[in-house]
């Protein structure tokens, strides 16, 4: 046992130094602080209309700064998963490392496990950059401390998580990064739009499309809902350091890990038919 967390531990780690290296997460990473710190640069061109619309010039920067951040940690956040998750596998398969490694007494499952950890080590640190300096942001903004900021970065993880696990899956029967990461925004879109599923399932009863409402009441209770994991709203309307209202954590958390490991467990069943 302690041979296999060794080793695991080592894929990882190589994983994390090697993902950090590439060039264009980097980028992304560097565009998603540059957006960060200027959204109090631009939260200086307060609009008049705000103003008069009954907000004072403090709440309409303040709210300007979470919007503008809470969507780059959003847009950069899943575009440096997508990105990471979809080309760990298939880089090391095409650089024909992979053969090296797996000579060695690794096995799959091993290997598969340590470079999934390593892409979330690297997810939560640019997760923790970007939340980080949001929080600084918004402290700075209104001499509060934002807690709420803190719930949001948890559960945006898990929505992260979810994503990556899937585009993981897809990337180990592919050998190059462009249909992961296709696959990946496609994940991403899909699953922000599952929410409105039961709303065209409603509607078909309504009409009478029994076969139309069964398929997406289906799709709805199987597709991962990533609008569950969003507290943006409440970001935007309610005080830095209010509780979050109607989070129920434990269920969240069961539901993120659940879709997650039925990701890694279809990119393990693909991955150990794979041939190398």
């Amino acid at each position: 046992m302690t041979g296999f967390m060794k080793g695991l531990w080592v894929i990882a780690t190589y994983t994390f130094r090697e993902g950090m290296r590439k060039k264009t997460l980097i980028g992304f990473l560097i565009l998603s602080i540059l957006v960060i710190f200027g959204s109090n640069v631009m939260s200086a061109f307060v609009t008049e209309s705000g103003i008069a619309a009954g907000d004072t010039s403090s709440d309409m920067d303040a709210r300007l700064v979470k919007d503008i951040c809470v969507t780059a940690i959003s847009i950069f956040g899943v575009l440096i998963t997508i990105f990471i998750s979809a080309s760990v596998v298939p880089t090391e398969v095409e650089n024909k490392t992979i053969y090296t490694i797996l000579s060695k007494p690794i096995r799959r499952f091993q290997y598969l496990l340590g470079k999934f950890v390593g892409v979330q080590l690297i997810v939560l640190l640019n997760l923790f950059l970007m939340g980080g300096l949001f929080f600084f942001a918004l402290y700075f903004k209104q001499k509060i401390v934002p807690t709420l900021l803190l719930w949001s970065v948890l559960l945006t993880y898990f929505e992260f998580l979810i994503i990556s696990a899937f585009t993981f899956a897809v990337s180990c029967a592919s050998s190059s990064a462009v249909v992961p990461t296709i696959a990946g925004l496609f994940i991403y879109i899909t699953g922000n739009l599952t929410v409105y599923l039961k709303d065209a399932a409603d509607r078909a009863s309504q009409y009478d499309a029994v076969w139309v409402g069964n398929i997406a009441k289906g799709l709805f209770n199987v597709l991962p809902n990533l609008q569950r994991f969003s507290l943006k709203s409440q970001i935007l309307n309610m005080e830095p350091n209010d509780p979050p209202v109607d989070l129920m954590l434990p269920n969240l958390v069961l539901y993120g890990l659940l879709y997650a490991v039925t990701g890694f467990i279809m990119a393990y069943w693909v991955f150990r038919r794979k041939e190398l």
